[in-house]
C-alpha cells in the first residue's frame, strides 16, 4: 500500500482525521527503526514538535516533517557533506536559503540525511557513515542510489514527506527511481545554490524527492519561490519523443518490461510516441574526454581541503575528484564551447516534443554487498555508478529539467520513468507527468 502523500495527508489534517503531532510520531518512529538504518546522521524530532505547533494555519507544508541532505546549511550545525574530513568546521550561522524557504512553508526539519560523501557518486556508498538500505527489498539489502540516499528513504519509509537534496548528474533521480518515489531536476538557475557545498557549479542544482508528482509541483514553487503554470491538457495533446541512442542500452528485464509496458499505456490513452535516434548523446563521451566539469571544479574547491585531510576522504571519491587536477585551462574552456554547442544541436533535434521519456536508469538496484568498500569490488563500484549516472547526467549537461517517477508494477523491484527536455520546460514536464502518474495509478 502506497504511503499518503502530503496533499492527502493535509486533507485528512483538515478534515480533522489526523494531526501534525500524530505525524511527526508516526515519522519519528519510522526514523528509529531499522528500516531507516544509516539514515539520519542527525535528529530533531522535539524541536520540530515545537516548531510544528507554532506553524500558522494555511501553511503550504502545515508543519509535516521534510529532511535535508548534509550538504545543505541549517543554522547550529556542522555541515559535513557525508564526510569525516569536515566534522571540526564551524557551525553554520544561517540556514541555505533553500531550507530557508522549506522552513517558511511550514516545513519542519526532523533531521540530517546520509549522503554519498561531497555527492561524487550515484551509487549511495558511504563508508564512514553506513549505506541505508533501500526500503524496496526487505530481504536483500540493496542500493538506495545516490547521492542524495538518505533523502530518498527517508521518503520512501515515511520519515519525512520531503527531502531536500542536490542533482549533479542524477542525484536526485537515481535514488528517486531505485526507492520508488518521485524525484524532480529543476532548471538549475531556478533554484539557489548558496549555502550547499559545491560539487560542480555548472551542473549542480537543489531540489527535492517527494511521494507524488503532485507534491513535487508544490515543493518546486517553494524552492524556486515560483508558481507553476497548470494545465489539465490530457495524454492526447502531448508528443513524446523516446530516444534511442545509448539510453535504451543494457536494461535488465525488469527495466524493459516496465517501460515498454509504459509506454503502450501512454500510446493507448492517446499520446504520440516517436522513436529518434538523438545521436548528440553519443557525442558527450568526446566532449567529455579531457574530464567533465564535476572532476575540474570539484578539484578546485577541494584541493586544500585534500592537503590537509585527504586521508579521511572516501578513497573512490578521492580518486575520482582528483582526476581534474590534470585538466588544462584551455580544456575546460573548450568543455564550456563545446558544451554550448552541444546544447543548441538538442535543443533544435527536441524542437516540437513536448518531453523526451527514458528509462531513469537501466537496472534497479543491486545488492549493496555487490559494491559495498572492500577489496575486489572497486572495479564493479565504479562500473555501476556509470551507468547509473549515464542517463540522468544527460540532463544536465543539456541544462534542462527531469522528473522521475515510478513506473513498476506492485510485484517488481523499482523502476523509474524520466520525462525531460531542456532548459525553463518545467511546467510542461510536471504537468504531463501529473497526467502520467494518474495514468499509471489507474487500473489498466
Amino acid at each position: 500500500m502506497p504511503l499518503p502523500d502530503l496533499h492527502s495527508t493535509r486533507e485528512r489534517l483538515r478534515q480533522g482525521r489526523t494531526d501534525v503531532a500524530a505525524e511527526l510520531g508516526a515519522a519519528a518512529a519510522v526514523a528509529r527503526s531499522a528500516a531507516c538504518t544509516h539514515v539520519f546522521l542527525k535528529t530533531r524530532f522535539e524541536a520540530a514538535a515545537a516548531e510544528a505547533a507554532a506553524v500558522p494555519p494555511g501553511a503550504p507544508l502545515a508543519g509535516l516533517p521534510v529532511s535535508i541532505k548534509d550538504l545543505f546549511d541549517f543554522a547550529g550545525d556542522v555541515t559535513t557533506a557525508g564526510s569525516v574530513a569536515l566534522v571540526d568546521a564551524e557551525p553554520a550561522r544561517v540556514d541555505a536559503p533553500a531550507v530557508q524557504r522549506l522552513r517558511a512553508a511550514g516545513g519542519t526539519v526532523v533531521g540530517r540525511t546520509n549522503m554519498t560523501e561531497f555527492a561524487f557518486s550515484g551509487v549511495g556508498v558511504n563508508p564512514h557513515y553506513g549505506t541505508p538500505p533501500n526500503p524496496c527489498d526487505p530481504k536483500t539489502p540493496r542500493i538506495p542510489g545516490g547521492s542524495s540516499s538518505g533523502g530518498a528513504v527517508s521518503v520512501a519509509t515515511g520519515a519525512a514527506f520531503i527531502g531536500l537534496g542536490s542533482d549533479t548528474g542524477g542525484s536526485i533521480r537515481i535514488p528517486a527511481a531505485l526507492c520508488g518515489i518521485v524525484g524532480f531536476k529543476n532548471t538549475a538557475r531556478l533554484t539557489p545554490l548558496e549555502g550547499a557545498y559545491p560539487l560542480s557549479g555548472t551542473l549542480d542544482t537543489v531540489c527535492a524527492m517527494t511521494r507524488s508528482v503532485r507534491d513535487a509541483v508544490l515543493a518546486h514553487e517553494i524552492l524556486a519561490a515560483r508558481t507553476v503554470a497548470r494545465s489539465d491538457a490530457p495524454l492526447s495533446g502531448y508528443r513524446f519523443a523516446v530516444a534511442t541512442t545509448q539510453l535504451l542500452d543494457d536494461m535488465d528485464a525488469t527495466v524493459a518490461r516496465a517501460f515498454q509496458r509504459t509506454l503502450r499505456r501512454l500510446g493507448d490513452a492517446g499520446a504520440r510516441i516517436d522513436e529518434i535516434p538523438l545521436p548528440q548523446v553519443h557525442e558527450l563521451g568526446s566532449i567529455q574526454s579531457a574530464g567533465g566539469f564535476a572532476a575540474a571544479e570539484s578539484y578546485a574547491w577541494h584541493r586544500q581541503l585534500l592537503l590537509q585531510e585527504g586521508s579521511r576522504y572516501d578513497p573512490r571519491v578521492r580518486v575520482r575528484i582528483e582526476r581534474g587536477a590534470g585538466m588544462k585551462a584551455y580544456e575546460y574552456i573548450e568543455l564550456q564551447r563545446a558544451r554550448g554547442a552541444w546544447v543548441r544541436e538538442v535543443g533544435q533535434a527536441l524542437a516540437g516534443y513536448d518531453a523526451v521519456l527514458s528509462p531513469t536508469v537501466p537496472i534497479v538496484a543491486p545488492p549493496i554487498a555487490d559494491v559495498a568498500p572492500g577489496a575486489g569490488r572497486d572495479e564493479a563500484f565504479f562500473g555501476l555508478n556509470a551507468l547509473l549516472l549515464r542517463n540522468p547526467s544527460v540532463v544536465n549537461m543539456l541544462d534542462g529539467c527531469a522528473l522521475s517517477l515510478p513506473c513498476h508494477a506492485p510485484d517488481e523491484l523499482p523502476v523509474g520513468l524520466m520525462a525531460w527536455h531542456g532548459a525553463l520546460h518545467d511546467d510542461a514536464i510536471l504537468n504531463l507527468s501529473v497526467q502520467i502518474e494518474n495514468l499509471l495509478s489507474s487500473k489498466a
